[in-house]
């Protein structure tokens, strides 16, 4: 089950997790002070939080970040849940065009198949190469 939540403590625990325990970024870089006026998605999975995402509205424009899910989770589709929950999300509010991510490299071909296409170059955030993508609603 995936829904809007407003519990950003459990949201920062599994990101503290998946980021910063798991993938070495810091917690200045995760914690950006952006939490409080974000929209925070929460997956659960047998009432257990697993997954996460967080949405930005940049003008016509939905941002989807933060997404993680805890290792033990991953490989059932909640990763993609959660991204299609977000579209849909921003899909709903007036205003919003298009929906833009930043992905880690390696995830790119996960993106294109949710509908999300590259554009513009590579770049390092957090120590990890990424690329903007964008999906027009």
């Amino acid at each position: 089950m995936i829904c809007v939540t407003g519990d950003l403590e459990t949201c920062l625990a599994l990101r503290r997790q998946v980021f910063i325990e798991e993938q070495g970024v810091s917690l200045e870089e995760d914690v950006d002070g952006l939490d409080p006026s974000a929209t925070h998605l929460l997956a659960m999975v047998d009432g257990r939080p697993v997954g996460t995402a967080r949405l930005l509205e940049l003008g016509d424009t939905g941002k989807i970040g933060r997404v993680c899910v805890l290792p033990e989770a991953r490989g059932a589709g909640l990763g993609a849940a959660l991204i299609r929950a977000a579209v849909e999300e921003f899909r709903h509010r007036p205003g919003i065009a298009r929906v833009k991510l930043g992905a880690q490299v390696h995830a790119l071909e996960f993106y294109e198949k949710l509908g999300f296409r590259a554009f513009g170059p590579e770049y390092m955030d957090a120590g990890i190469a990424h690329r903007d993508m964008a999906l027009a609603l």
